[in-house]
C-alpha cells in the first residue's frame, strides 16, 4: 500500500478470463484463480456479466456456445422491467433476484470526496440489507446442477462483484485475486460508459458510478470478517448452509 491506496496489477491471465460480446462490455470468466489446498477455480461454470438483455443476433451463437445453463440477474424489478431480460435460449433458466438495498440516488457520490470509501459503505450497507438475496445467488451457484450459471446486474460490476467476489473468497481465493477481479470493471466501465453516451440515455438511466477502486473492495471483505469473523460467517448470517458452502467447494475447484 502505498500513501493510504492499494495497487492492483492486472496480469495476462486476468485479461484473458474476458469474453468479448458486441454489446456486453463486462462478461468474463470467474474461474482460473488458485483456491484452497493449491486447487483451481475450474473455468467455464461461473461467468460474470453486466446486462445481459442486450444480446443480440451478433452474440447469439456465441453466448450460446458457452452452455449457460442459469442466468442469475440481480436487477430490480423496475430495471428488468425498464430494460427487459435475457433472451430465451433452450434450456437457459432465468432467476430474477434483488438483494434490497437502497437506492444509489438516496446516497450518491459526491465528487472529491473518497470514492473506495464510498463504494465500500454502499457494498457494506447492501450485505446488511440483502441477506436473503444474497443467500439465495450463493445457493443457486452452489448447486452443480444450476451451472455454467452467469450472475449479472446493470452494469456487471456492484451487485455482481459482491456476489462473485463473496463466492471467489468460500473457495478460498486471495483478498489479491479477489480485489484484481473487481477492479477489471473499471476498464469495461469505460466501454458500458460509451455505449450508454451514444444509446443509454434514452432509456431514461442515470449513469452509475463505473470506477471500481481496488480499495473498495478490500475494505468491505476486511470490514465484513470483522463483524461476523470470517466471510463464511458472514453467509451463515445470511442463510447460506455449511453443506451449500461445501458444495461450492466441490464442484467450482478442480
Amino acid at each position: 500500500m502505498a500513501g493510504g491506496r492499494y495497487r492492483v496489477s492486472v496480469d495476462a491471465t486476468e485479461v484473458g478470463r474476458r469474453i468479448p460480446f458486441s454489446a456486453m462490455f463486462n462478461f468474463r470468466d470467474v474461474g482460473g484463480h488458485s483456491g484452497h489446498d493449491g486447487r483451481t477455480v475450474r473455468r467455464g461454470r461461473l461467468y460474470r456479466s453486466d446486462s445481459l438483455h442486450r444480446i443480440d443476433d451478433t452474440d447469439r451463437e456465441a453466448f450460446a456456445a458457452l452452455g449457460i445453463r442459469t442466468v442469475i440477474d440481480l436487477r430490480r424489478p423496475y430495471e428488468v422491467e425498464r430494460d427487459g431480460r435475457v433472451p430465451h435460449f433452450d434450456g437457459l433458466t432465468w432467476r430474477n433476484i434483488h438483494p434490497e438495498h437502497a437506492e444509489w440516488g438516496e446516497r450518491p457520490y459526491r465528487p472529491g470526496t473518497d470514492l473506495a470509501r464510498y463504494l465500500a459503505d454502499r457494498y457494506a450497507d447492501l450485505a446488511e440489507t440483502g441477506t436473503v438475496g444474497i443467500a439465495e445467488a450463493i445457493g443457486l451457484i452452489a448447486d452443480s446442477a444450476n451451472t455454467p450459471a452467469v450472475v449479472h446486474c446493470v452494469a456487471g460490476k456492484d451487485r455482481t462483484g459482491i456476489v462473485c467476489g463473496l463466492t471467489l473468497a468460500v473457495l478460498g481465493v486471495g483478498d489479491d485475486d479477489i480485489v484484481a477481479d473487481y477492479a477489471l470493471s473499471t476498464e469495461a466501465g469505460e466501454r458500458y460508459r460509451a455505449w450508454f453516451e451514444a444509446t443509454g440515455r434514452k432509456t431514461g438511466q442515470i449513469l452509475p458510478v463505473l470506477t471500481c477502486p481496488a480499495e473498495a473492495m478490500t475494505l468491505f471483505l476486511a470490514e465484513l470478517r470483522e463483524a461476523h469473523g470470517s466471510i463464511e460467517g458472514y453467509l451463515h448470517h445470511a442463510g447460506v448452509t455449511e453443506p451449500q458452502l461445501a458444495a461450492l467447494r466441490t464442484h467450482l475447484l478442480t
